[in-house]
């Protein structure tokens, strides 16, 4: 049986904040529909994701800004930082792990820690997939993480 993710629903506070900033960080518009009152729904793609997120009314019971730690999987962490940048949207400076659960497997760690929690300025040392990192949240404090992945993983 094959489960392919398909849609996040993120909760947020204000939908037309979210959909400007969703825009602006360049997620493809898919759908923004309301069927009556109290129900609307705005749908984004990431580019190149075949996984999209929805929000809007009546979508989930979730306080906005809980979910964190959404990946995105990017092949040049320097290239997405400064699109990201250009396009306006805040973001933190790359940044590799010290070690974690995944440490030591070829390529570095396959998590990033918490700030606070063995975070390192810069890229990973040898520039090993899996192992540099840049965050940013959307208005609601929705929590992303790229992660640059250039070779992946077998069986992945």
């Amino acid at each position: 049986m094959d489960l392919k993710l398909e849609m996040i629903a993120l909760p947020v506070s204000d939908i037309d904040r979210a959909k400007a900033f969703y825009q602006k960080a360049g997620f493809r518009l898919d759908v923004d529909h309301t069927a009556d009152e109290g129900f609307r729904v705005v749908h984004f793609t990431p580019p190149g994701s075949e996984c999209s997120i929805v929000f809007g009314e009546a979508m989930t019971s979730a306080a906005p800004g809980t979910p964190q730690s959404l990946y995105l999987v990017v092949t040049d962490i320097e290239e997405a930082h400064a699109e990201l940048t250009g396009r306006g949207i805040e973001v933190s400076e790359i940044f590799h792990d010290a070690g974690g659960l995944f440490h030591g497997h070829e390529g570095g760690d396959v998590t990033h820690h918490a700030p606070g929690q063995g975070r390192l300025a810069g890229l990973h040392p040898e520039r090993a997939s899996y192992g540099s990192f840049l965050t940013f949240s959307d208005p609601d404090g929705n929590g992303w993480v790229l992660q640059e992945v250039s070779q992946r993983l077998p069986g992945r």
